[in-house]
């Protein structure tokens, strides 16, 4: 099917912008209610409700019969990996802002192109794509600086936007074993159900074990927020990018990807009156600079091949 893919167009880009702007919102969402609602008990709730509705899809599309022994080990481990994700997300929020999560989430391809390089032979990265990951590397180093040598409050910030780096390193590797493993030939669907199941069911021991359950509060921000990440986000999007992925070259769909941090940025600005640095921007800068360098990989190889 790969042959039959179509290159970008005028739809596409519609589509991305729509999926760019939810995915740009999360985080956002996420500091909204997190009065309300503690954020690792919103990633338990956003995964439960996503499973519920992924199970729900594959019981009416007869998808269940893909599950097997072959693809069940590599699946958990995707899900705690997944699971990393939005646990390091939750915490790090806790530190830092909204829009430092998006940049530095967004540090998932580099994670995954170089495990890639290490597995499969045929994802060697190209000097091209090496450069990328050295642009990538100062520009976090650059993002970073400024909380180093600033105040104690900005210290806080520099623990927040570590965790945002380990939540794109579990991201990356969450690729990986997808890429690696039988998932890579599994129903889309399935694979999606098993980061969500497995991240509903591990995130919920660690919200009890932190005692959020307990200081939860009902209220329209709390619902709004989890039914937004659980339903748009977790379901409806990650199926519209599935969509695409079987439609359109990869390779237009992770450039197009990255105006997600873009947006991430810009409601942090815009809804939460965040600050932002000149270090932390020219840091912003080069890191989507060099991530943009390392997902052309599939681009390069055809291009000079």
């Amino acid at each position: 099917m790969t042959g039959s893919r179509k290159s970008a167009d005028g739809f596409l880009f519609q589509v991305m912008l729509g999926l760019c702007v939810i995915w740009g919102f999360q985080q956002v969402a996420i500091k909204l209610a997190a009065a309300d609602v503690a954020p690792v008990l919103q990633a338990t709730l956003r995964s439960g409700i996503a499973a519920f509705l992924v199970a729900l899809l594959m019981l009416w599309r007869g998808g269940w019969s893909a599950m097997g022994r072959d693809n069940l080990g590599a699946g958990l481990l995707a899900g705690v990996l997944f699971a990393l994700e939005f646990l390091f997300i939750a915490l790090g929020l806790r530190y830092t802002s909204a829009s430092h999560m998006a940049v530095f989430l967004y540090t998932a391809p580099i994670f995954s192109a170089l495990a890639l390089h290490l597995l499969l032979p045929s994802e060697r990265l190209l000097p091209l794509q090496w450069l990328g990951i050295g642009v990538c590397f100062i520009g976090i180093c650059l993002a970073f600086g400024g909380s180093v040598l600033s105040t104690t409050l900005d210290r806080h910030m520099l623990l927040g936007d570590g965790l945002g780096l380990l939540a794109g390193l579990s991201w990356g590797l969450t690729t990986v074993v997808v890429r690696s493993s039988r998932l890579s030939e599994a129903p889309p669907a399935l694979t999606l159900f098993y980061q969500l199941a497995v991240a509903a069911v591990l995130l919920a021991g660690i919200a009890i074990a932190l005692g959020e359950i307990t200081s939860t509060r009902i209220t329209p921000v709390a619902i709004a927020s989890v039914l937004f990440q659980g339903v748009v986000v977790s379901f409806f999007s990650y199926f519209a990018w599935f969509w695409l992925m079987r439609r359109y070259l990869a390779s237009n769909l992770a450039v197009f990807s990255f105006m997600t941090p873009l947006f991430g940025v810009g409601f942090g600005v815009l809804v939460l009156d965040e600050p932002l640095s000149i270090s932390f921007l020219g840091g912003a800068v080069l890191v989507l600079l060099g991530i943009s360098l390392v997902s052309s990989g599939a681009w390069l190889r055809k291009r000079f091949a």
